[in-house]
């Protein structure tokens, strides 16, 4: 997927690699959800993330395919804000190899995955004057506000039924409404790093992030 220059692109790469086995001490408090419905494996991994202090003192976020839903933490795991996605059309937990220096008309349906796993990601600008949040820029997959240029393919009335079984539509990208990208994603990045976390859909939790089986308990 064409796109800008990535200023930063060296650093974030550098920066991953840094934060690959952070070792902090676990404080008491975990993910603080507050009201938000979330499914177990997204609880499951934003604990993990609190109680490992994976995150290295970084705002984070969870996005979890399955239920088409991202929460925006703070650094401490309280939580920002949560929002219906839209994501990659076909189901998968990797990008195919190069697919970020391709054109878009090039990728076809089976291609257009989010792939799964732990990102340290940033702000950054696109090819539009907006910046979106670069996930795994060599595979050309960021957060970004909605994109409704195509009306055919209904991107907000996906994003606002219940159901997430509408909302695979993107090519990769995750998609949030453009009110809670101004609001709370934005903010969440601003002037500062943060990790990623993308649930897997076809992998299990320990194939993606190393976690074992699951603890009584929340």
């Amino acid at each position: 997927m064409r796109r800008a220059p990535h200023p930063l692109a060296a650093l974030l790469v550098a920066t991953t690699l840094a934060m690959g086995t952070p070792v902090f001490a676990a404080p008491a408090q975990l993910a603080q959800f507050g009201d938000e419905a979330a499914s177990s494996n997204a609880r499951r991994v934003a604990d993990w993330v609190i109680a490992s202090g994976d995150n290295g003192g970084l705002p984070f976020v969870i996005i979890d395919k399955v239920q088409a839903r991202v929460f925006v933490f703070r650094a401490d795991g309280r939580l920002s804000g949560a929002s219906a996605i839209l994501l990659g059309l076909a189901k998968g937990d990797g990008s195919v190899p190069g697919i970020g220096q391709r054109s878009l008309a090039s990728i076809g349906p089976a291609e257009r995955t989010t792939p799964a796993g732990r990102f340290v990601a940033a702000l950054g600008p696109d090819l539009g004057p907006q910046e979106v949040v670069w996930i795994d820029y060599d595979a050309g997959v960021s957060m970004h506000r909605v994109v409704t240029a195509n009306r055919a393919e209904r991107r907000l009335q996906r994003l606002a039924t219940a159901s997430p079984l509408d909302n695979r539509i993107s090519y990769g990208c995750i998609n949030v409404p453009a009110a809670f990208f101004d609001k709370v994603v934005g903010p969440a990045f601003a002037g500062t790093y943060g990790v990623v976390y993308i649930l897997p859909e076809v992998r299990s939790l320990q194939e993606v992030f190393g976690l074992g089986a699951p603890s009584s308990g929340r």
